[in-house]
């Protein structure tokens, strides 16, 4: 049989899940090690399908690379389990089906788990011992990244002349999880050589219908569609998938209305669903013609006028001052309104309030952004963590903030939570700081993280953070670079302690345009600048700082006199070479940033007068 030749002279009917079908009889364990340790297994699940119609049987390797089989200390038997679960299928196949070689994909939706040369070297290892079997093809499946399938899809190429069938999963209907739409991700497969292009997994067969409707027939490629059974429903602690094998059937009339030359199916499916399939669709030959919808975007203009200059903008061009002032740790807010105020009177342009900072739970700062935005009209700056919450929650959570108004934000990664008062909760990290500024900035465009239409564009204002406390500042510069080019508009720079210090990030930074608000945050005595210099990683203070402290001793007052003089110092520094400053409240005492932030304006407007004095 010659596949190419078969599949464009009529359906061909793909395997069902394999996965989903051991965990549903009760097996919990990795399914690819069967291949070796249950082989009469596996070989009658394939030989079921087979039975049921299946045109195509896929080697139960999904996922059997060296980063998923580590997990179960497999790592050494990777050529193994995948030459075995071909020998199976062949074995079960007699013939009378095709046998693809299956790899999945291996990156989540944490990019930054796998880099791209680790993802290479693994995909490598199990390609070369699934060809070593001689399958028929290779199947690509499951790849929500659509830069990964891209990279591997080009090394199968390079490697074997076997058809490729590579299969994406969408993020949200029409689109993949970078929000590319379906229709451009199966023109960039075609145009690298994938002989079908199509997608598996996540949604069931009514989503796999709507999301071709705005998918054109490719030029020379065709369509493979594997949906899974339905969405799962989740009882007693399992996943269970309960759509009935007619519905499925009669979906695959409609799904090859739509393009689809191959329907099998994925999580959730069983031979009685292949059978199904089989069954509606017969001898029936691929659709050569179909009627494509447009795709369409819609987001509605806001005639949102800003009613005051966005802090970076400021920043280019006048002293602009940022005080971060912390949530408090427990409830009562007096004493951090009162400290607001304060701020407020002193001429802050804006109050910036950390998201958890130190991993340890606060009062929200959204809430407390929203009081001091109605209550004392002050423009707040909301920070965004990475940590806290997952990608529904953050694309959630912008919304709101978007709602009610607070458009001042800064994106940071934030510090992991073994290191605050609950070590045991979990830091997500579902997105790096890089792909939140990004997703941030398709929000300004009225698209969400997967490309849907939000129906309105968002008015975030995109800072970031700047750590100039590093070996090596060229680095963290490039860094700085690229979190630009995903969207950000302005810097927030960790804390700096001397005043060569900022000469350096001054030089280091001068030939970008993106404001930076170099931090400052007074120290309050020789304990806490001790504990700065010697536990927090990457600071150190300069001698005659710490010789300074130590000699105001245990003197509260002096050691707060102490403190603002140093920071006096290198605030003067900062103003010669930058626009932005940013105080940090050392532990809520504002009265600290207060008086600094009065100091700048007293100063700035001294220097007002006397050049209006001379001209």
């Amino acid at each position: 049989m010659n596949f190419r030749k078969e599949l464009k002279e009529r359906m061909l009917v793909g395997e069902g899940a394999m996965g989903t079908l051991l965990y549903s009889n009760g097996i919990d364990q990795c399914y690819e090690e069967l291949n070796c340790t249950n082989p009469d297994q596996i070989e009658s699940i394939h030989r079921a399908y087979l039975e049921a119609g299946a045109d195509i049987l896929q080697s139960n390797t999904y996922g059997a690379n060296f980063n998923k089989l580590k997990r179960y200390g497999l790592e050494d038997e990777v050529s193994r389990i995948n030459r075995q679960g071909v020998i199976l299928a062949k074995k079960a196949a007699k013939g009378k089906a095709f046998v693809f070689g299956t790899i999945g994909a291996q990156r989540s939706i944490r990019k930054s788990d796998l880099s791209m040369e680790e993802i290479k070297r693994g995909f490598r290892e199990q390609l070369y011992s699934l060809l070593m079997e001689n399958p028929d093809g290779i199947l690509l499946e499951t790849f929500y990244d659509l830069e990964e399938l891209e990279t591997v899809l080009q090394i199968v190429k390079n490697e074997t002349g076997l058809p490729i069938i590579a299969n994406v999963s969408m993020h949200e209907l029409g689109n993949l999880q970078n929000g590319i739409h379906l229709n451009e991700a199966f023109q960039k497969l075609e145009q690298l050589g994938a002989d079908v292009v199509g997608v598996n997994c996540r949604l069931g067969p009514h989503h796999m219908i709507r999301a071709l409707e705005e998918v054109s027939l490719p030029k020379q490629a065709s369509i493979a569609i594997y949906p899974n059974a339905s969405l799962p429903d989740y009882v007693d602690g399992r996943l269970v998938y309960k759509a009935v094998p007619e519905y499925f059937g009669s979906s695959a009339l409609e799904l090859r209305e739509q393009g689809a030359a191959i329907i099998g199916g994925c999580c959730g499916t069983t031979p009685l669903h292949i059978q199904a399939v089989k069954h509606a669709i017969g001898s029936l030959a691929p659709v050569k013609e179909k009627f494509t919808k447009s795709r369409e975007i819609e987001v509605i203009e806001v005639n949102d006028r800003e009613l005051e200059l966005p802090l970076y903008e400021k920043a280019k061009t006048e002293r602009t001052i940022l005080v971060e002032l912390d949530p408090p740790k427990k409830l009562g807010i007096e004493s951090f309104m009162t400290g607001a105020e304060v701020l407020k009177k002193a001429g802050v342009d804006s109050i910036t309030l950390a998201d958890n900072s130190l991993a340890s739970p606060r009062i929200s700062n959204d809430a407390l952004a929203n009081l001091l935005k109605n209550q004392l009209n002050i423009n707040p700056m909301v920070h965004i963590t990475c940590r806290d919450r997952n990608l529904i929650g953050l694309q959630s959570h912008l919304m709101g903030l978007q709602t009610v108004g607070l458009n001042e934000i800064l994106i940071i990664t934030g510090d992991p939570s073994k290191i605050g008062d609950f070590p045991g909760a979990t830091s997500v990290y579902d997105l790096s700081s890089f792909d939140l500024i990004s997703m941030v900035k398709q929000f300004n465009e009225g698209l969400s993280y997967s490309g849907q239409s939000l129906g309105q564009r968002a008015n975030f204002k995109i800072a970031a953070a700047f750590n100039p406390n590093v070996k090596y500042l060229d680095k963290a510069v490039l860094r700085m670079e690229k979190k630009i080019a995903c969207g950000a508009q302005s810097f927030l720079t960790q804390p700096i302690y001397s005043v060569e210090q900022i000469e350096e990030v001054y030089e280091a930074t001068k030939h970008l345009e993106t404001p930076i608000f170099i931090g400052i945050m007074p120290l309050t005595s020789t304990r806490n600048a001790e504990f700065i210099h010697n536990e927090i990683p990457g600071i150190k203070l300069p001698d005659n700082v710490r010789r300074a402290m130590a000699l105001a001793g245990d003197d509260p007052v002096k050691s707060r006199i102490e403190g603002v003089n140093i920071a006096r110092e290198l605030v003067d520094a900062a103003r010669e070479k930058f626009k932005g400053i940013y105080l940090i409240t050392p532990f809520l005492r504002y009265e600290m940033t207060a008086e600094l932030t009065k100091y700048i304006r007293k100063v700035d407007s001294k220097q007002t007068s006397e050049v209006a004095v001379h001209e």
